[in-house]
């Protein structure tokens, strides 16, 4: 079988783009610091390229993290660029302001599930009543809207790898956040550390993070606060991870759990999930980039016995995350059965995610024999068979 890959494959990329400069394994590994051995198994296949060892790989070729992993298609951006050109040209209020809540809202519910379609198609709209009724009424809870707004076009434009369009939206969500209320900058600081991690400079969102740490132990208060640091150390252990900095990894792993322990359940504020089961399916994913497979999968299975409540957004890269750990450890079977469940939670992401064509790519190359379901999820993400 022989479907055409919409997004390339990031590890089937790398001998692409080597071959390009003119570099050998050899060369390549010595620039970006790994094995030769390491860069081999990824290139056939044999081990799944990494976000950490992509970064390294980018930055020795001079190459954007998301030219390495490649991005989805743009579609039809037009009226959402239209939209946050017109950021400080006040236009038209809305019909009825006071629905503008309702509208975010159900743009939310469509994020959770990971409708990105819908969530593209609709965003255009929102952001253009939002952003014209906060220059009609110029109060801190409006404008506060619009970031939250920006926050969801950020969303999407990070899970297609669109690289500009991301930077883009924090920049206007932290405009927007300046006239707002102190929560709606900390949210925006999460987000803008959020392209750093997206565009492989790790060190420089960590230097966000630790910002925007001591902006909201300033500035915020109660359960608020609890929220806003929460978020922040979720982004930081993700950031510390990928460069396999433990020491500042744990400290905001234990930052999280902490703010974490104030909320019984996961609650959601500027529609981001926080809690304990938030915080654990951080932890999961980065004691994966930490090569801490056997805890990954031990927080994994204590998750999911205590059941989980997260949307389609967090549930999907969960078990991505299982299966990148099964994979490590050689479970080529649970890592297809990881790879189903995450299919079954939310295809549109999937069909756009790195680490699910990454491990898509490797179990079709370790499979020496036709496999009828991975055949089918390899043929719905468009990889060759």
């Amino acid at each position: 079988m022989g479907a055409k890959q919409q997004v390339p494959g990031p590890g089937s990329n790398v001998a692409k783009r080597r071959r390009e400069r003119g570099l050998s394994q050899v060369a390549l590994a010595r620039r970006a610091g790994v094995s030769v051995s390491l860069l081999s198994k990824v290139e056939v296949g044999d081990r799944a390229l990494t976000q950490g060892i992509a970064a390294a790989l980018a930055r020795a070729m001079e190459l954007t993290l998301d030219e390495l992993l490649g991005s989805a298609p743009e579609k039809n951006l037009n009226e959402l660029n239209h939209a946050i050109r017109r950021f400080d040209i006040p236009g038209e209020p809305p019909d009825r302001p006071e629905l503008l809540h309702q509208h975010v809202d159900a743009l939310n519910v469509h994020r959770w599930n990971t409708e990105m379609s819908d969530v593209l198609q609709r965003l255009p709209t929102v952001l253009t009543s939002a952003t014209n009724n906060a220059h009609l009424t110029g109060t801190p809870r409006a404008w506060g809207l619009v970031a939250d707004v920006y926050s969801i076009v950020y969303w999407l434009a990070a899970r297609h790898r669109w690289m500009h369009l991301a930077e883009l939206a924090t920049l206007k969500q932290r405009m927007a956040a300046g006239r707002a209320d102190p929560i709606a900058a900390v949210v925006a600081a999460r987000d803008d550390a959020g392209t750093f991690l997206n565009c492989g400079d790790f060190e420089g969102g960590l230097a966000v993070v630790d910002r925007a740490v001591v902006q909201a132990e300033t500035t915020l208060s109660g359960r608020e606060r609890a929220f806003g640091l929460g978020i922040l150390h979720l982004r930081g252990l993700t950031l510390a991870g990928r460069l396999k900095d433990k020491q500042t990894t744990h400290r905001h792993i234990e930052a999280a759990w902490r703010a974490s322990a104030e909320f019984g359940t996961d609650g959601v504020g500027h529609g981001i999930h926080f809690g304990p089961e938030n915080t654990a399916t951080h932890v999961i994913s980065t004691a994966s980039d930490l090569e801490q497979h056997h805890t990954a999968l031990q927080t994994a299975e204590d998750l999911l016995r205590a059941g989980v409540t997260l949307p389609a957004t967090r549930v999907s890269p969960l078990h991505m995350n299982i299966g990148r750990s099964q994979l490590a450890l050689g479970d080529r079977d649970s890592t297809l059965e990881s790879l189903e469940k995450a299919w079954a939670v939310a295809p549109e992401m999937m069909a756009v995610h790195p680490t699910s064509l990454e491990l898509t790519r490797v179990l079709v190359s370790q499979h020496k024999r036709s496999d009828e379901r991975l055949s089918q999820i390899a043929h719905r993400l468009g990889v060759a068979v």
